[in-house]
C-alpha cells in the first residue's frame, strides 16, 4: 500500500507542475487522500467487510468531496486533480496512470443488480472537469475526454471526445500511430485532455470543403483544355455557367454546414470517401 502511495506522490509531481514538494502533495492533495482511504475500503469490500467498506468509503466523502464506491477497481498511478464533486460507481474500473479532474462522474445506467453498469478506462486516460462518462462501456488507452462532456458510448483508443452527446473528434488511424506517440511524447502530458494545437472540427471541415472546390475547379479547367483539344468550342457563357453550376453547389454546402456541425463531419467523410 505504501509502495502505491510513493508512486501515487511521484505521479502528481510528474503532471501538475503547482506540486512543489513529496511533503506538500502528501498533506495538501485530496486525490491522494481519497485513494489511500479508497484502497483501504477496497480491501474491506473484497473480505466481505461490506459495512465497513462502504463507512470508510463515506469517511473519505467528508473528508474530500470524492466519492469512490469501495467495490471499484483504481489501478497504480491514478491522479485526481482537485476531485471535488469526483463520484466513481461500484463497477468502474480506473485503468494506470489516468487522470480524473473535478466533477467527472463515472456512473451507471443500469439498475440491474450484479451487471457491468460503469464504464471501465484504460491506461492513460484523460477526463476533463465536469464530464459524465456513464454506461458499462470501455474507454480505450489513451483516450481523452473534454470538460463537460457527456459519453453514452465507447471511445476507441488514442480518441477525443467532447460534446453533448460525446462525439468524437480525433482518433489515431493505425497507419500514423508511431506519429500519434511521438507528438504524445513531445507534447508531455495532456492538461484537462485538451493541447493548445488540437485542431477545431469545424476548422478542419471547412478546411477540406475548399480544398474541394480548388479540386473541382481545376477537374473543371482540365475538362474544358480536352474539349478544346479535341475541336469542341464552348463559347464564354458556357464556361462561366459550368464554373457557376460547380460554386452554386459549394455556397449551398456551406450553408448546411455552418447550421448543422455534424452534417459538416459526415459531409467531409463523404468528401474523403
Amino acid at each position: 500500500m505504501f509502495q502505491r502511495l510513493r508512486e501515487d506522490v511521484a505521479s502528481v509531481l510528474d503532471r501538475d507542475p503547482a506540486a512543489r514538494s513529496a511533503f506538500e502533495v502528501l498533506t495538501c492533495y485530496p486525490g491522494i487522500h481519497a485513494l489511500f482511504i479508497h484502497r483501504m475500503a477496497n480491501a474491506c469490500w473484497r473480505r466481505g467487510f461490506l459495512w465497513l467498506g462502504r463507512f470508510l468509503s463515506h469517511i473519505g466523502r467528508v473528508l474530500t468531496g470524492i466519492e469512490i464506491h469501495p467495490g471499484a477497481t483504481m489501478g497504480r498511478r491514478v491522479f485526481i486533480d482537485h476531485g471535488m464533486g469526483v463520484v466513481i460507481g461500484e463497477t468502474a474500473v480506473v485503468g494506470d496512470e489516468c487522470t480524473i479532474y473535478q466533477g467527472v462522474t463515472l456512473g451507471g445506467t443500469s439498475l440491474y443488480r450484479g451487471a457491468k453498469r460503469h464504464p471501465t478506462l484504460g491506461r492513460g486516460v484523460v477526463i476533463g472537469a465536469g464530464a459524465q462518462v456513464l454506461g458499462g462501456f470501455d474507454v480505450g488507452d489513451g483516450a481523452k475526454i473534454g470538460s463537460c462532456a457527456v459519453v453514452v458510448k465507447p471511445v476507441p483508443a488514442g480518441a477525443t471526445a467532447v460534446g453533448n452527446p460525446a462525439r468524437i473528434i480525433e482518433a489515431t488511424a493505425p497507419g500514423v500511430e508511431d506519429e500519434k506517440k511521438r507528438r504524445a511524447e513531445q507534447a508531455g502530458f495532456t492538461a484537462y485532455g485538451v493541447t493548445r494545437d488540437m485542431e477545431d472540427p469545424m476548422a478542419k471541415a471547412l478546411t477540406a470543403l475548399v480544398d474541394h472546390a480548388l479540386e473541382s475547379d481545376r477537374r473543371i479547367e482540365c475538362l474544358l483544355q480536352k474539349l478544346e483539344r479535341a475541336g469542341i468550342q464552348l463559347d464564354d457563357e458556357a464556361k462561366e455557367e459550368m464554373a457557376d453550376h460547380s460554386h452554386v453547389d459549394l455556397d449551398k454546402i456551406r450553408t448546411n454546414c455552418s447550421l448543422n456541425l455534424s452534417g459538416i463531419i459526415k459531409l467531409t467523410e463523404m468528401i474523403g470517401n
